[in-house]
């Protein structure tokens, strides 16, 4: 599994913008449904992959600390970003849309 670190992290708390990109980009991210999403270090594109089939967009961490992603050609998100946590060792991301609550959880492969 790439990007786990052990630590006292607690299940949910929120990743800080600070640690945000590194999070991201720690390695791919597998949803429940089988599909994959990259993140480039260089903090500007992410390739989602479902059913063989991916999709580019672009990401950014905003001042409030939040996360954004856009996928053209017009659909923005905004994404409140914790750790997912299992035994003191961070295994995934899950982002909850800032507009309509939904959450999506991603475990590092």
């Amino acid at each position: 599994m790439a990007g786990v670190q052990q630590d006292d992290t607690e299940y949910g708390e929120p990743i800080t913008a600070q640690e945000m990109s590194a999070a991201l980009t720690a390695g791919t991210l597998i949803y429940a449904d089988g599909a994959n999403q990259t993140f480039a270090a260089d903090g500007q594109r992410t390739t989602y992959v479902e059913r063989g089939s991916s999709t580019q967009g672009t990401w950014e961490i905003l001042g409030d600390g939040t996360f954004s992603s856009f996928w053209p050609p017009d659909y923005r998100a905004t994404y409140l970003v914790r750790w997912i946590m299992q035994r003191g060792v961070r295994i995934g991301i899950s982002f909850t849309d800032t507009h309509s609550g939904s959450r999506f959880d991603g475990l590092y492969r």
